[in-house]
């Protein structure tokens, strides 16, 4: 698995140039005018890791499978979409299907792009975004609450759990908070999941700067860094301008332009690196003479539900994990020497994997 990533923000801000960009496709119509973008465009990325690589060249692996995530590029929202403004309803929806959102805001000043608002002002344009997705929470609450009042009577224990955790959210929203500041038990998560709430979602700031500020960011971004601090948030910079111009070049071409814009990678690797520690995602790998291949799972995944993203299979006839820390596999020259070495392990069903992992998994067919 991967993960899905929904890209927002006001019209002309840039998304769809980002999207183009990130998934090297000329699918969504970057232009400029509000609601280009009519239906959300899905593009699937690979996820760069120069560890898979690695243990390729080492294992002499003929084919090289990197894990690979979603990118979804949801049409402009604007002020009043959560009443169905725009096309609202429709962008609210397909907010929902995705596991993070990539809130996309115009750190740049251009006078030959209109703002839907008629001037540049990130924080301000979270802040209506950020609304509106709140309005639509509290609209979802307050109907799911009136459609459980028999259920919480007769005493129905989900339903009890649903309306507390409602309520918990529907209390951080009237204070102006969004429902992922709420503090949900281990043993509340799966109920507050259900709930699909837009604001419960992990939120990743995305900076479009004009390409001299690519490097270092500008004053907008330089505030948007501290908004995203101030709500425990994360922010990255990038340029979706320069974004789109290396995804038409060759890789040596790529990097020799990256040198000269003075910048180390990719705003590609820092998204997805940004969006994998707001997911608290992991990566384990799988090598052998046919393919080295990275899988992505969740931080504190055990060996039984990580053998499971393989195949369904590996999971409910898990018997074991052959282990090889990446370090260890690099160091000692491949799985021979890691095991001559001692350093293969067999690991049970209460193992959890660590990031990085090299591992081989023996179950009953």
């Amino acid at each position: 698995m991967g993960f899905k990533m929904g890209i927002v923000g006001l019209p002309n801000v840039g998304k769809s140039t980002l999207f183009n960009a990130l998934t090297r496709t000329a699918a969504a119509q970057a232009a400029n005018f509000p609601f280009c973008t009519i239906e959300p465009n899905v593009g699937e990325v690979a996820v760069p890791d120069a560890r898979l690589d690695t243990l390729a060249e080492i294992a002499g692996s003929k084919a090289i499978i990197p894990t690979r995530m979603t990118f979804v590029d949801i049409a402009g929202l604007v002020k009043g979409a959560s009443k169905g403004e725009g096309l609202g309803n429709q962008f609210l929806a397909n907010i929902r299907e995705t596991d993070a959102i990539a809130h996309v805001l115009r750190c740049f000043e251009d006078g030959d792009v209109t703002h839907v608002e008629g001037r540049v002002d990130p924080v301000a344009d979270a802040e209506v975004i950020e609304t509106e997705l709140m309005l639509a929470d509290m609209e979802s609450i307050e109907k799911r609450l009136v459609n459980i009042v028999r259920k919480v009577r007769g005493g129905d224990k989900e339903a009890v759990q649903q309306e507390r955790l409602m309520k918990a959210a529907m209390e951080a929203l009237e204070n102006g908070k969004p429902a992922r500041t709420v503090e949900v038990d281990a043993d509340d998560i799966k109920q507050w999941k259900m709930l699909q709430l837009l604001t419960a979602k992990p939120i990743l700031y995305v900076c479009n700067v004009d390409e001299g500020s690519s490097a270092s960011g500008n004053e907008f971004s330089e505030r948007v860094a501290a908004m995203a601090a101030e709500q425990g948030a994360a922010s990255v910079v990038i340029s979706a301008q320069i974004e789109e111009e290396i995804s038409q070049l060759e890789a040596d071409e790529a990097e020799m332009f990256l040198t000269e814009m003075g910048l180390e990678e990719a705003g590609l690797d820092r998204l997805i690196r940004a969006g994998y520690e707001l997911l608290h995602l992991e990566t384990y790998f799988t090598v052998g003479p046919k393919e080295a291949r990275a899988w992505t799972i969740k931080h504190g995944t055990q060996a039984p539900q990580a053998a499971g993203v393989i195949h369904g299979d590996f999971e409910k006839g898990f018997i074991r994990a052959e282990t090889i820390a990446y370090d260890d596999f690099v160091s000692l020259g491949g799985e021979q020497p890691a095991k001559e070495a001692g350093k293969m392990r067999a690991e049970g069903k209460g193992y959890t994997v660590k990031d990085g992992d090299v591992l081989h998994f023996l179950f009953n067919k």
